[in-house]
């Protein structure tokens, strides 16, 4: 008789830039959340599916709990809140490097009181101040007594094995929801934007900041089996237009190469890709956006 089988729902959330897409993927064994050093590039919240022995765990990657100043910020904490909502695990990521501010204090008031089991995970433990590690646990576990304590790098893999093993014990017994082979409940429509996406924040992080999105608009599998696919940028202003474009489209062409190379690797196919930039101003105000995104409409 075959062991039983194991799943569960481990939410992930934490500040922005805390490392949480980069667990994710640690976790998943490949790329399912992109990834870059600005803040809140996690936009909805996505799942990545685990598997450890006969266990599945799955993750949901939440955007960075931040204060919300607009209405698109607002979508992106609700989102946050609502990947927690019904898991088995709450982990709080928290940047052992950067130490404990104001925004991981806030976080960690806001759980208080929450009935699921909250695992403090500190992380970029590599680039920490290692006598400090001891001192932001304490600290973090005075406000409130965590469940477990971890200390990792998702970017070295330091630590992340015992975690991953520690994450499939607490999982309860059940039915696996995703086949063996499936990493991600994302579509390879809407991973292909946040792979541009991705590309526009790694390549012009500091000259556009929130002001764009990506829209896939057609997503075709030709008969030699490649991928034809075609993105809008929208972007708010002229100017943020010409930045994406840059000095003879150089700039655009670079992120569609790099955006290729990428969405090749995962898809496994020939891909290309066909790149337009669109001035859209308040695209941030419009429904069909949001919805596009996975993210709710909120007032």
């Amino acid at each position: 008789m075959s062991a039983p089988k194991h799943c569960g729902l481990v939410a992930i959330v934490g500040a922005p830039n805390a490392g949480k897409s980069t667990l994710v993927n640690a976790l998943v064994g490949q790329k399912v959340a992109i990834v870059s050093p600005k803040a809140q590039t996690t936009r909805a919240k996505l799942m990545g599916v685990a598997i450890e022995g006969d266990t599945q765990i799955l993750l949901v990657d939440t955007p960075g709990i931040f204060e919300p100043k607009r209405r698109f910020d607002r979508a992106m904490v609700a989102a946050a809140w609502g990947g927690a909502e019904g898991s088995d695990i709450i982990a709080l990521v928290v940047d052992a490097k950067g130490g404990i501010g104001g925004k991981v204090t806030t976080i960690v008031e806001s759980l208080v009181g929450r009935t699921e089991p909250i695992w403090l995970i500190l992380n970029k433990v590599d680039l920490a101040d290692k006598t400090k590690l001891l001192i932001h646990a304490e600290k973090l576990n005075a406000l409130l007594p965590f469940a477990e304590t971890f200390f990792i790098s998702a970017g070295t893999g330091d630590g992340l094995a015992h975690f991953k093993t520690q994450l499939a014990k607490a999982m309860p017994e059940g039915p696996w929801h995703y086949p063996e082979d499936q990493v991600s409940d994302s579509t390879e429509r809407a991973l292909a934007s946040e792979v541009t996406r991705e590309q526009l924040y790694l390549q012009l992080h500091a000259e556009l900041p929130y002001a764009s999105t990506i829209e896939t608009e057609q997503y075709i599998e030709r008969q030699d089996g490649s991928l034809e696919i075609h993105q809008q940028i929208l972007v708010e202003r002229p100017t943020q237009r010409a930045i994406v474009l840059g000095k003879g489209g150089v700039r655009i062409k670079e992120i569609g190469a790099r955006s290729r190379i990428e969405l090749s690797s995962i898809t496994g196919k020939p891909v290309h890709l066909y790149l337009h930039v669109k001035v859209k101003p308040g695209w941030d105000e419009d429904r069909e956006v949001y919805r596009d995104m996975g993210l709710d409409w909120v007032d």
